[in-house]
């Protein structure tokens, strides 16, 4: 298998085959999964310390699921209420981790950087769940698979990414890796919710949902980003509906075949209309939670593998 990395911190830095290392372990792990197979021999020597200094409920319970799969002893850290707090700081925080002797290290933390910095002074494999406006990866990866499984391939498809860019490490994520898997990728949402220099992504931008949807494949809408946001970037949320919001008519716009995504938490009747979200034969959006199961599985196994490779030379 080729699999380079040592720690899991954004997808800027995998090369196209590791991309496609991990999508073939983890689609392994997905149907083992439904056949009733286990593999809690994978991990079973390991630990794993979940730390998210922000709340996610989906993304916490994701990765404990999967390190529980693959049989690791999995702590959760309650970064909410720890000496964090009382003011610790993170290397603080990774001298603490070192002393315990953790083998995989999941964070989420609300400022960008702050997951590669702890990758830097601790002892073990980071797993990044997410750091501020930066990256997202193993969120992009779920995606991913998810529209190889339901499209048969994940190059050249046109797919369109919808509503607030500007916030969203999703969808910074998602752009890179499909772009590094040569999709056509369109950004869709009023200008104040895109970032300065988008253009340089190689994306085409639209401010009209309709005209940004025409024939495309893969349809992915994006949570409203509210608490990052400290002004008034949209007129009122029924505004953003009528202009924004994934409706009917606006996905009748897309391919009839095209699928349609959303990373979770859903804000009905904001990002999109209840029974698209729904509709068993477009809607993906369940899939797109069992997939991360898997392939938070396959980051933590691939990572793990190296991480004994190291080990091993260290002691040879």
């Amino acid at each position: 298998m080729s699999f380079r990395a040592r720690h899991l911190l954004g997808i800027e830095h995998l090369a196209p085959d590791e991309i496609v290392t991990l999508l073939d372990l983890a689609d392994t792990y997905a149907t083992d999964t439904r056949a009733g197979r286990t593999h809690r021999d994978v991990l079973a020597d390991m630990t794993q310390i979940n730390m998210f200094f922000e709340n996610s409920t989906r993304t916490q319970a994701s990765f404990e699921l999967a390190g529980k799969k693959l049989g690791a002893d999995v702590m959760n850290m309650g970064m909410q209420s720890s000496s964090v707090k009382k003011g610790e700081t993170l290397i603080d925080t990774a001298l603490t981790l070192n002393a315990m002797h953790p083998d995989l290290l999941v964070v989420r933390h609300p400022s960008s950087g702050a997951v590669d910095l702890l990758s830097q002074k601790v002892n073990c494999a980071v797993l990044n769940a997410g750091d501020g406006r930066h990256e997202h990866p193993t969120q992009a990866l779920l995606d991913a698979l998810t529209i190889r499984r339901a499209k048969g391939r994940l190059h050249r498809l046109s797919v369109a990414i919808c509503g607030d860019i500007a916030h969203s490490r999703v969808a910074r994520s998602n752009i890179m890796l499909l772009g590094k898997m040569e999709n056509r990728i369109r950004l869709i949402g009023p200008p104040t919710l895109m970032p300065a220099g988008i253009s340089d992504f190689g994306v085409e931008v639209f401010d009209d949902m309709e005209e940004g949807l025409a024939d495309v494949d893969v349809v992915m809408m994006l949570r409203l980003q509210k608490e990052r946001m400290d002004g008034g970037f949209i007129p009122s949320e029924r505004e953003y509906f009528h202009r924004y919001g994934l409706d009917a008519t606006k996905l009748a716009c897309a391919k009839p075949d095209a699928i349609v995504m959303h990373p979770g938490p859903m804000n009905r009747g904001v990002e999109i209309d209840g029974t698209i979200a729904d509709d068993i034969n477009r809607s993906v959006i369940q899939t797109q939670v069992e997939m991360g199961v898997a392939v938070r599985m396959a980051a933590m196994d691939l990572l793990a593998r190296n991480l004994r490779a190291d080990r091993a030379s260290a002691v040879a």
